[in-house]
């Protein structure tokens, strides 16, 4: 079983309003710039384009918003280049923060996310302080309509998927990075829709901090103010909750 954020159950419960939809567009369009700059723009041969691409369908994203992001990151028309970044930290009750950032400016980027972690109680740390305690992981989101936890795991076990966390509305299939286009492939191949689809950083099990209760709001704050700036594209955390705290986090 892998180490499982309830950072990412917390959102996927929470939903997202318009404000947050326009937030994301923008770090899709950015993830796409880069991913078409780096590998070309054909989704056949550019893993990364093609998994950006089809996490832009599924949030709804017009497709002449996903051509011009294509046509940017590959040189066909001018744009903003982007760096990828990656700071650790840790935040209130010592839980390990992770943060994956696309930026036109480094220096801004670095200043603003030190800022939310000391507004928050936390601080970043030096590189490699916490990165030890996460992995790389394939993740996709199956909508629980469309099929049932035991004909999903009975399909993609085989392809090379490792475990699957059962949410309110999908289910959350976790894969190794080298089997997760095979896992996709193999969803696609049997017409089974899926949602958002990315490799993540995962807490490993041994690591995940139960923390307590009356630090929970004060994590929550930071975690939400990290993904609220715009050159912040993915926040993980290894805190822990138990599930009855859980809802109650949720129902807030």
């Amino acid at each position: 079983m892998s180490g499982h954020s309830k950072w990412s159950t917390i959102k996927r419960k929470k939903g997202a309003n318009d404000a947050k939809r326009g937030k994301m567009f923008t770090k899709l369009i950015r993830e796409i710039t880069v991913a078409a700059r780096d590998g070309g723009a054909d989704e056949s041969s550019n893993v990364r384009l093609r998994s950006a691409v089809q996490n832009a369908r599924a949030a709804n994203m017009p497709l002449s918003t996903v051509e011009r992001a294509v046509k940017r990151g590959s040189g066909q028309e001018e744009g903003t280049s982007y760096e990828e970044g990656l700071y650790e930290g840790y935040g209130p009750g010592g839980v390990a923060i992770m943060v994956e950032t696309l930026t036109d400016n480094k220096n801004r980027t670095v200043s603003e996310v030190r800022h939310i972690f000391s507004k928050h109680g936390g601080n970043l740390a030096e590189s490699g302080a916490v990165s030890w305690m996460f992995e790389q992981k394939g993740t996709l989101e199956v909508g629980k309509a469309d099929i049932n936890e035991e004909d999903l795991l009975m399909m993609v076990m085989d392809a090379g998927a490792e475990d699957l966390q059962d949410g309110e509305d999908v289910h959350e299939l976790f894969s190794t990075v080298s089997s997760f286009e095979e896992v996709k492939q193999t969803l696609e191949k049997n017409d089974i829709e899926f949602g958002q689809a990315s490799l993540s950083l995962i807490p490993k099990l041994e690591n995940m901090l139960e923390v307590e209760v009356d630090q929970v709001g004060k994590i929550i704050r930071l975690l939400e103010s990290l993904e609220d700036l715009d050159d912040v594209q993915k926040v993980y955390s290894n805190f822990d909750l138990k599930e009855e705290v859980l809802e109650a986090v949720v129902a807030l």
